[in-house]
């Protein structure tokens, strides 16, 4: 795969770390644990969706864009990332936030990501829980057209085809610093919520016949929808790659035990992956996707799902800022 073919604006911190988890392996007494560590790609705190937005602001460049939108939940990491993204490019960005857990707590309408997405200078527009985001971005982005801007629409998430060709290139990444550490790699595991990230690193892994197993641990809709949406994503990857067929749906494999009550409520669970990761190693993850991942990897080790003398590579996704408009949830849990 030579994606140097495809437009890109290089601005991630990249490498991302790969680190051992020794503490939380010796808790769990199961796996070896690892960490692939997005939440270090910089741009306002990192995570997951500068990866992505590398190749779509590439694309938004190309096609003469001065302002972007795009869409996400209330407390959004990928809108926070567009937003700095836009900010570090010059253009004007717009985002559209949606209420999807009906909370009225000041903080999670108004600080963590809602906070950084008005300090890069984005403006922003509320909708309900429920709305067609995608048709409300394009009356959006119509109205704007109209005014004069040339304006570029990022699908949440950053998920599309040119989005997840920043997850095939962690995929590429992630295999060479398994492969200089002589790391044998026997299951890898993160969060999937608008399918970017796991359909690139699927389309990846499955392109360069990697043989390591993909589990995507749900956070908004149900198993057959979810693996569904990153089926049909990783094809269309693939084939704008030119490797048609490499990913076929028993490479696609979603656990969505652990959503709870809905997207960005935390389960008890979550609040307790947050903490065990925070106080073992020092390292924050968020209520609504990291959290949701890491309760689901700590339960199935302790089930010997994941067991002794493998090794576990768990992909942080980042989105730490979130934390700040969760301390309700967070203090509740711990009093």
């Amino acid at each position: 795969m030579h994606l140097a073919r495809f437009p890109r604006v290089f601005a991630a911190h990249l490498p991302t770390p790969l680190e051992r988890l020794d503490r939380l392996s010796a808790e769990l007494g199961g796996p070896e644990i690892w960490i692939k560590r997005d939440d270090c790609t910089g741009l306002s705190t990192g995570g997951n969706k500068t990866r992505k937005l590398e190749f779509l602001m590439a694309e938004a460049l190309a096609q003469g864009a001065d302002m972007v939108i795009t869409q996400g939940a209330t407390q959004s990491n990928h809108a926070r990332q567009t937003a700095a993204f836009a900010a570090r490019l010059g253009l004007a960005c717009h985002l559209l936030l949606e209420d999807r857990t009906g909370s009225n707590d000041p903080n999670y309408k108004a600080n963590g990501n809602v906070l950084l997405d008005h300090l890069h200078g984005a403006t922003t527009e509320k909708r309900p829980g429920g709305a067609d985001m995608q048709a409300e971005m394009e009356a959006v982005a119509d109205r704007l057209r109209a005014q004069g801007r040339r304006v570029y629409v990022i699908p949440g998430g950053g998920s599309n085809p040119t989005g997840a060709l920043g997850y095939v290139n962690c995929a590429l990444e992630l295999l060479g610093q398994a492969n200089d550490r002589g790391l044998a790699i026997d299951h890898i595991v993160t969060a999937t919520g608008s399918a970017g990230t796991q359909a690139g690193l699927i389309t990846g892994l499955c392109a360069m016949n990697a043989g390591i197993p993909l589990l995507g641990i749900g956070v908004r809709a149900p198993k057959e929808r979810q693996e569904a949406s990153v089926l049909a994503l990783a094809q269309r990857t693939a084939d704008r790659l030119g490797c048609p067929g490499v990913v076929t749906a028993a490479d696609v494999v979603a656990d969505c035990s652990y959503v709870g009550a809905g997207y960005g409520i935390p389960r008890a669970d979550t609040l307790d992956a947050i903490r065990m990761f925070a106080q073992l190693e020092g390292l924050l993850l968020d209520p609504v996707y990291s959290g949701k991942a890491a309760a689901g990897l700590i339960d199935l080790c302790r089930r010997g799902v994941f067991r002794k003398g493998q090794r576990v590579v768990f992909l942080h996704t980042g989105g730490s800022a979130a934390l700040f408009g969760y301390d309700s949830a967070l203090g509740a849990q711990a009093a």
